[in-house]
């Protein structure tokens, strides 16, 4: 048996995987390392898009994050058939997406893996999408970064209560 396979296995996903994703990787990593927890947990990103693959994240995400002490490095990459067979959780920012996430035409489906990253956010009242910042300001990405840390957050207490975690 591999290490890797002991690990929980963390996909979050977005549209072009320059934005959103990215921070909810880098934020998570970052909770993760505060907690002591990183070593129990293989983390990645994705987008549904081809559009920006190889790309490093928006330039207003990784300033954001800098601001927050997270670091983001990540090179976008698109949403492939196996990560359904690599990841435990699939997270995604929105209903649009997870939609493309179950419509891939990816067989065997695995759709008990695929959730709204947001309905982990107590405070999302309702609300599951995680806005797209692309063409809004700076603003817009510290609201987003700000909804992905209590995302975050929520998602590990949901694994404590699953006992994921000790």
């Amino acid at each position: 048996m591999n290490i890797a396979d002991l690990k929980i296995k963390i996909l979050f996903v977005c549209m072009g995987n320059i934005c959103r994703s990215p921070l909810a990787e880098g934020v998570f990593q970052a909770m993760l390392e505060t907690q002591n927890l990183s070593q129990k947990f293989i983390i990645d990103s994705a987008g549904t898009s081809n559009y920006h693959v190889g790309d490093l994240a928006d330039q207003r995400a990784v300033s954001v994050a800098k601001q927050r002490g997270v670091n983001l490095t990540h090179r976008a990459r698109q949403f492939v058939a196996n990560d359904f067979e690599e990841f435990d959780y699939i997270l995604v920012m929105d209903h649009l997406n997870y939609d493309a996430v179950l419509n891939l035409g990816f067989l065997p489906h695995h759709p008990e893996k695929v959730f709204l990253f947001r309905s982990f956010d107590i405070d999302a009242q309702g609300e599951y999408n995680v806005p797209d910042p692309y063409y809004g300001g700076e603003e817009d990405f510290g609201e987003v970064i700000d909804i992905v840390s209590r995302a975050s957050m929520g998602f590990i207490q949901f694994l404590h209560q699953e006992k994921l975690l000790a």
